[in-house]
């Protein structure tokens, strides 16, 4: 005789009312061909003790599926990965970034396409270049090489020169607003931006128009940042492939960039932006980056607020900055960290970046045992 547990017991239940969708009544059959999945077994008597619960609660979840609930409301209960009596550094300072390598425009303009962040802002801070210049030179390439690489999904153009001209207007008038003023980038097509699609690289939601800015893209703007385009994701940030086909690695295009974060990875690569926004749930920054040859940062949870971006795992979901050096990364994510008043989950606490801090002194822990045994890539970790 076997003995059935609780848990096998929830796992028929909830598996019989999830699949269940027409009126037909249930009966056994239904119950023993459930439990067949789970490779459980129930007596006559206890699979008709089931019948009438199943039947009151399917009538239940029939009115749940009812309501409407937005990919963008929360759940009731918050995700704290803190541990408890945890503390953190309240001390906040400025930004020390390293002194620009490149104090001089390029005989060849487009060589721009691959300089850092750090170097580009110094040449528009000193107006050895604009922004729209720039940002007419990479959207130029972006549509260039989209057509192979297949790393955009809408070219936001009209709002990139609007905000490039702006940048140019107020560095001209000595408002320079930092490090990102007049820097053109992309963003992960799961992030709201007002006035375009925001599609999630998925054939249901190719038309979908959400009228707001997420809090990523405003805090950018608030930088002086350039919006160049929505870039691809795996269809519902998986993969790289979308409904469009399949994103591109620049460096070999017979291959696939990896996702979700595809296109962000693609076209920072490949010098189509001077940087990008992508996502991170499993693995969606860094193994984009690392098949591109970026440099990827995904950030601790409850860092960079997800308002306006699609919502995959909430206990999971990250928003960071692909670029293509360390010092880019810690720039563009000093820009969009903080709170927002509405994700409830970030966590106030500064980054206080210095280039100059002696790595000697700075210890990283990490799971021994986790790299005892023998897989892909071993040694490269």
């Amino acid at each position: 005789m076997k003995i059935v547990l609780p848990m096998g017991f929830s796992a028929v239940f909830f598996f019989i009312l999830g699949a269940q969708t027409s009126k037909e009544a249930l009966n056994r059959a239904t119950v023993s061909e459930a439990a067949k999945l789970f490779g459980l077994e129930f007596t006559e008597a206890e699979r008709d003790s089931m019948l009438s619960d199943l039947e009151s609660n399917r009538t239940e979840y029939a009115a749940l599926r009812s309501v409407d609930i937005d990919n963008s409301i929360p759940p009731a209960q918050n995700f704290n990965p803190i541990p408890v009596g945890m503390k953190f550094d309240t001390k906040r300072s400025a930004a020390v970034v390293s002194p620009p390598q490149k104090t001089q425009a390029p005989e060849n303009f487009e060589a721009l396409a691959f300089y850092s962040v750090r170097d580009l802002s110094e040449l528009i801070r000193t107006r050895k270049i604009t922004s729209l210049q720039l940002t007419q030179m990479y959207l130029a390439r972006l549509k260039k090489y989209d057509p192979v690489l297949k790393c955009v999904i809408t070219l936001t153009e009209d709002l990139a020169l609007q905000q490039a001209k702006r940048a140019d207007a107020e560095i001209a008038a000595g408002k320079y607003r930092g490090l990102l003023h007049g820097i053109p980038y992309g963003a992960k097509d799961l992030l709201a931006v007002k006035g375009y699609k925001t599609t999630w690289g998925a054939m249901p939601y190719k038309d979908q128009v959400i009228d707001a800015d997420a809090t990523v893209v405003k805090k950018l703007e608030d930088a002086g940042a350039v919006l160049l385009a929505k870039l691809t994701l795996g269809a519902l940030a998986w993969g790289d492939v979308w409904y469009g086909g399949k994103t591109r690695n620049p460096w070999n295009t017979e291959q696939g960039s990896s996702g979700s974060s595809a296109g962000p990875a693609s076209a920072t690569a490949a010098g189509l932006v001077a940087f990008s926004i992508g996502s991170e749930t499993w693995g969606s920054i860094v193994s984009p980056s690392t098949r591109c040859g970026n440099t990827g940062l995904r950030p601790t949870y409850g860092r960079v607020s997800r308002t306006g971006a699609m919502a995959l795992s909430w206990t999971m979901d990250k928003l960071g900055p692909i670029c293509r050096t360390v010092e880019d990364c810690a720039i563009v994510f000093n820009a969009i960290i903080g709170e927002d008043s509405i994700d409830q989950t970030l966590i106030d606490v500064p980054f206080n970046y210095n280039y100059q801090i002696d790595m000697h002194k700075i210890r990283i822990g990490y799971v021994k045992s986790a790299f005892a045994s023998e897989y892909e890539n071993h040694d490269f970790d």
